[in-house]
């Protein structure tokens, strides 16, 4: 019986860490970048103190996305200016890894990027460390999301945790995933 592999796992191992090896100079595969996680976040602060229903929305719907069931956040503390109490949700959240991620990371890349309304690439700022975050304004970019459905617009950020040790072998591994960069000049 052959067990099921995501597409862009096979992909890394056939020609990421080959290419890696080759435009770094690694002598162990072991010293190839590869990413850890996907964390996917959902701030829906303001609206959660109105309406109590667009958390509950909210995690069905990153749960849609993700493939896996997303968790609420909660706030530390009381922030009266915002009408802000402990323990109310401001936030959804989901964290994959292994097989998940890669099917997640797949449909990002071919599906769910190419769908946004005049789209010319994401930024190539990584955070210094080798990850990046990747914000998105609109979550019916992706074809789980019912339109239909959707009450609130609602944006998200997609964080890719890597194990690069500079933002150059990032930029590398996560450009050799596919993920469509603005062109940036080199000097």
């Amino acid at each position: 019986m052959n067990k099921y592999i995501p597409t862009y796992k096979t992909k890394y191992q056939k020609e990421i860490i080959p290419a890696l090896m080759k435009e770094f100079s690694y002598t162990s595969v072991m010293q190839v970048p590869k990413i850890e996680k996907v964390v996917i976040n959902q701030g829906v602060g303001r609206h959660s103190v109105a309406d109590k229903k667009i958390v509950d929305t909210s995690i069905a719907e990153l749960s849609a996305i993700a493939g896996q069931k997303a968790v609420a956040t909660v706030s530390r503390k009381d922030i009266s200016n915002f009408k802000l109490r402990k323990g109310v949700p401001v936030g959804v959240r989901v964290t994959l890894r292994s097989d998940r991620m890669y099917e997640f990371l797949e449909r990002l890349i071919a599906v769910s990027l190419p769908r946004i309304r005049d789209f010319k690439g994401i930024s190539a700022k990584l955070d210094g460390r080798g990850n990046y975050s990747l914000g998105i304004s609109e979550q019916i970019i992706f074809p789980e999301i019912d339109i239909d459905k959707v009450t609130k617009m609602l944006g998200l950020e997609i964080t890719f945790i890597t194990t690069a040790r500079t933002d150059e072998e990032g930029y590398a591994l996560l450009r050799e995933y596919g993920l469509p960069f603005k062109n940036i000049k080199k000097n």
